[in-house]
């Protein structure tokens, strides 16, 4: 029987792991499954009012990332995965509770229901953390120009910046591999792109 890898691909908003899923699937022909950002009904509303929209967007989000696991545990082939469900439970809930944007009652809420999934679903078996300063995200979310991220702070995402370092260094479901990508350009630039695939299939 075949061994089933699972790549995830984790990192801050505009560190480029869509871009990178992208390419990494067909160089390793890999089943790719993307964050549900387009169909999410949420998205517009929690960017414009965190507040009142935070839990509803965080549990959109927890149902979506479970739903894609189920039915890779049930995959017979390779797949790569465009962010974790570990990142919305220990970066992105726990930051909007920090910043009184999700009240304790809800914030709790969503920890219980994500206790109970996790003891359903297996880890990566690499995960590739794109880290990332503040001032490329900045630029790589100006320059993909999508309209509900217009009104991200930099104050938000050196928070979420803080608890990705926070997480990493204490990550120990599986192999990681760190990837600095302040001066990686591997959407335009070709050799770029190599260099981190090689540092891929090397882990593999």
């Amino acid at each position: 029987m075949a061994i089933i890898m699972i790549i995830a691909i984790a990192g801050n908003i505009g560190a480029g792991k869509t871009s990178l899923t992208k390419q990494l699937s067909k160089s390793l022909k890999y089943k790719a499954y993307y964050e549900d950002v387009i169909a999410n009904p949420y998205l517009d509303d929690f960017y414009n009012h965190m507040e009142r929209w935070s839990f509803n967007l965080q549990i959109y989000f927890l149902n979506s990332r479970f739903k894609q696991l189920v039915s890779i545990d049930n995959s017979k082939e390779n797949v790569i995965q465009d962010r974790t469900i570990y990142e919305d439970a220990f970066i992105f809930a726990p930051n909007l509770n920090a910043m009184g944007l999700m009240p304790k009652r809800d914030y709790e809420n969503y920890l219980s229901l994500f206790d109970t999934m996790l003891n359903l679903v297996k880890p990566p078996d690499l995960l590739v953390y794109l880290q990332s300063s503040i001032p490329n995200l900045v630029n790589k979310i100006h320059k993909r120009g999508r309209d509900y991220e217009k009104t991200i702070s930099i104050e938000y995402l050196s928070r979420l910046n803080e608890r990705y370092e926070a997480w990493i260094t204490g990550y120990n479901n599986g192999n990681l591999l760190k990837i600095n990508v302040d001066d990686l350009d591997f959407v335009e630039n070709k050799s770029d792109y190599e260099t981190i695939l090689k540092l891929i299939k090397k882990e593999l």
